[in-house]
C-alpha cells in the first residue's frame, strides 16, 4: 500500500489482491464523511428523519411482503 499527497489530494494505491467489497465500504464511508462534513444536523434529528422515512416506505411497500 502506498499513500501520497499530491496537489491537495490523497492518493492511495492498493494491491489488486485486496478485498474489493471492503474497499467499497471504506470509499462509501469516506464519501459520507465528505458529504456531511459541514452538516449542522444533530444525530437525534437524523434518527427521527430516518424513522419517518422508514415508516413511510413500509406503508407504501408492505403489500409486497405481506400476504393478502
Amino acid at each position: 500500500m502506498n499513500i501520497q499527497t499530491v496537489n491537495n489530494q490523497i492518493i492511495i494505491t492498493l494491491p489488486a489482491t485486496i478485498d474489493l467489497e471492503g474497499v467499497q465500504r471504506l470509499i462509501n464511508y469516506l464519501l459520507y464523511k465528505e458529504a456531511t462534513k459541514d452538516s449542522k444536523a444533530k444525530q437525534e434529528d437524523v434518527d427521527k428523519l430516518a424513522r419517518e422515512v422508514n415508516k413511510q416506505w413500509w406503508e407504501e411497500n408492505k403489500h409486497r411482503f405481506l400476504p393478502g
